[in-house]
């Protein structure tokens, strides 16, 4: 029988780090500032502003997950058919902006969408512009898209990398053509590694606040509400805990929904 002694750091860090911290959260949603049980943060959700703030939030990363899934499953799949050498240095490209500071890598976007950035000074040369690009609802995107690419490209690849390139091969021969092949072949093999960057890159991008404060021009998010209510100039922990509760619900409730697509549909998809 395996010893479970080397699992118990794991044990500890995620009762520190996790268990603890959403207990936390459990406990400030229903826990007023007087101490006494209260459902005031719960009913401030039914505000229609806040609803549509939460609605919008949710909006916004379905559009960033959608864009990120259709820049990295491509970007995946030429990947994995490179060179092994070649495909270490592409990662390494890929990965390269994650080891700079999230809030630099937003200051660059803003220094690139701003009304005298550098995108609107290449344009100005060929006689365009100046157009509106920061404090857009585009900007946002473009910035949650970038910060979370590789959070999408990376499961991609690692799944793709384990398909036999021989299967593709075999396909092609027998008559399949290129959409033939992705619907055959790429997409049920590679769909675990889809639902893992799905739910990557969904989770951040829906209770993201430095992006959209940044890039949006004051155009608040459901993670900009959350860090008013805990840092802000009248901090309300209840109200705060509250809405992060419903929005961790609804990103469960979302990632129970993609499970739904177990490995069974996937294989019929191979028929």
């Amino acid at each position: 029988m395996k010893s479970k002694v080397p699992a118990y750091p794991y044990f500890g860090w995620m009762a520190v780090f996790t268990i603890i911290p959403m207990l936390f959260v459990l406990y400030f949603a229903f826990i007023g500032d007087d101490g006494q049980f209260t459902l005031d943060g719960f009913r401030r959700l039914a505000d229609p502003y806040m609803i549509a703030i939460f609605l919008k939030s949710l909006w916004l990363a379905l559009l960033t997950t959608i864009i990120c899934l259709l820049i990295a499953y491509p970007m995946a799949y030429i990947l994995s058919r490179m060179k092994l050498n070649t495909q270490r240095t592409m990662m390494l490209l890929v990965m390269l902006p994650m080891w700079m500071n999230f809030l630099l890598r937003i200051y660059a976007w803003m220094m690139l969408l701003e009304n005298n950035g550098l995108i609107n000074k290449l344009l100005g040369f060929i006689g365009l512009g100046p157009f509106q690009l920061i404090g857009t609802t585009g900007a946002i995107l473009a910035g949650m898209a970038y910060n979370f690419l590789p959070f999408m490209v990376l499961p991609i690849y690692s799944v793709m990398t384990k398909i036999d390139g021989s299967l593709i091969e075999a396909s092609q021969d027998l008559g399949c053509n290129f959409f033939g092949v992705l619907r055959r072949i790429l997409l049920p093999l590679s769909f675990p590694g889809v639902i893992t960057g799905i739910t990557m890159v969904f989770v951040p991008a829906a209770s993201t606040f430095v992006i959209s404060q940044r890039l949006g021009g004051g155009e608040l998010m459901i993670g900009d509400v959350i860090e008013m209510y805990f840092v802000g100039a009248e901090p309300n922990f209840n109200t705060g805990a509250s809405i992060s509760l419903v929005l961790m619900l609804v990103i469960l409730i979302g990632m129970g929904i993609m499970n739904l697509f177990d490995k069974d549909e996937m294989e019929g998809m191979l028929i």
